[in-house]
């Protein structure tokens, strides 16, 4: 049986991929909170804005099938480091610009840049650690990330009269090079000692026996559509929302964000307990999956319906069910072999920021669109968010249909 690892050495590896993915998250999520002041200073639209934003996700998809290769070829340190030095670069690029292509191309470099911090941590993981441990593993790693989502609301909002948006970014790139050096120095040991050999003939496969396969498929639409659609709203259209529908001022919107991220954070704690105990007593995956993703759709059409002052709190309700993805992550990461593991990761990791990027710029389209043609902006907003949960319906009907339950399940 191959030997994984406990103790210090665990929590190392832990603690320092976690700080990497991070980062990345209070990255993906900023934009959010430091809007307001990117259309003051600059004059965008919401459709401009909508486009800054899902540069990342653009650069980040772009970077997901080449990544896969690295990872399974050099391994998770080494991949992982390179690239969040070019994350730093990318703060810079953002920290020093004065137009919306300087804007665009720091936060492209930002999203290749992080690109590999959860799968790099996913792939570490499947290497070094126990079969049973990865769902704990993949919940923990969530928990980092909204820690980032969190660093990334209300901090963030109180520091923008201060010192500015430009300073953040100086600040972060920075902290990128720091978590760059920690991840290449602290874990060379534990690369040397658990990596492990794989198979040779195997390695070989690639991306073919991922995307002919149907299961993969049956999970990647939730990635696509479904997950997509909230990581959009989480990481930009949040923020103007509650700003334009709900009328709350930018101080209030960064305190709701960070009780938002908060109830997110906690909820990706619960799960991993929760979710363990009731597929002990019987239930399947799938079944999970699908409530999950229901009750993130019911949470959403009580999101669009309500106008009461407090409607806010339903945000904190949708926070509750949205862990679910954390489930169809890990599962992907389980069911492929080991010498695939970093490709299937990063094939699943593309189908969710693809939708992402196409989700976050095309509410932005659409809220301009119907603006344009007569509708007040709060209406605006509700209309667009109704069509995302329409396609949220489609995406959790053809996971529903699906029939194949193993990754050699053929087309």
């Amino acid at each position: 049986m191959r030997s994984t690892l406990r103790g210090a050495r665990a929590a190392r590896v832990f603690l320092c991929f976690a700080l990497g993915y991070l980062l990345s998250y209070a990255l993906r999520s900023v934009n959010a909170v430091i809007a307001p002041a990117l259309q003051l200073e600059l004059g965008l639209s919401n459709a401009d804005l909508g486009l800054l934003s899902s540069a990342y996700f653009v650069s980040f998809g772009a970077m997901q099938l080449p990544l896969g290769i690295w990872l399974d070829k050099y391994g998770a340190r080494r991949t992982e480091a390179a690239l969040l030095l070019c994350a730093a670069a990318g703060a810079v690029v953002f920290a020093t610009s004065t137009s919306l292509a300087g804007l665009w191309t720091g936060r492209a470099l930002i999203g290749a840049g992080v690109s590999a911090c959860l799968m790099a941590a996913f792939k570490a993981y499947r290497n070094w650690f126990a079969l049973d441990q990865q769902a704990q593993l993949a919940s923990w790693m969530l928990v980092a990330g909204t820690c980032g989502a969190l660093i990334a609301s209300l901090p963030v909002s109180l520091a923008l009269p201060v010192i500015g948006w430009r300073a953040v970014f100086w600040l972060v790139a920075g902290l990128l090079v720091l978590s760059a050096t920690l991840i290449f120095f602290l874990l060379r040991d534990v690369e040397r000692d658990y990596a492990g050999a794989l198979p040779m003939a195997a390695s070989t496969r690639g991306y073919r026996a991922i995307f002919s396969s149907r299961y993969f498929w049956r999970l990647g639409v939730l990635g696509l559509v479904n997950h997509g659609i909230f990581i959009a709203l989480q990481t930009l259209w949040a923020g103007p929302w509650m700003i334009t529908v709900l009328g709350k001022s930018a101080q209030q919107t960064g305190q709701i964000l960070f009780a938002f991220n908060l109830v997110l954070m906690l909820s990706y704690l619960a799960l991993g307990t929760v979710s363990r105990q009731l597929l002990a007593r019987g239930w399947h995956v799938h079944q999970l999956i699908g409530i999950g993703f229901a009750s993130v759709m019911v949470s959403l059409l009580a999101i669009i319906s309500t106008t009461s002052p407090h409607a806010w709190l339903l945000w904190l309700v949708l926070a509750m069910c949205v862990p679910v993805t954390t489930l169809v992550q890990s599962q992907v990461a389980v069911s492929f072999p080991l010498d695939l593991s970093g490709r299937a990761n990063s094939a699943y990791n593309l189908q969710l920021f693809v939708g992402a990027f196409i989700s976050q710029w095309g509410i932005g389209v659409l809220i301009d669109f119907l603006k344009l043609h007569g509708a007040a902006p709060a209406s605006a907003f509700r209309l667009a968010l109704g069509v995302a949960l329409a396609f949220q319906a489609l995406g959790l009907a053809l996971f529903a249909a699906g029939r194949a339950h193993t990754f050699t399940d053929s087309p």
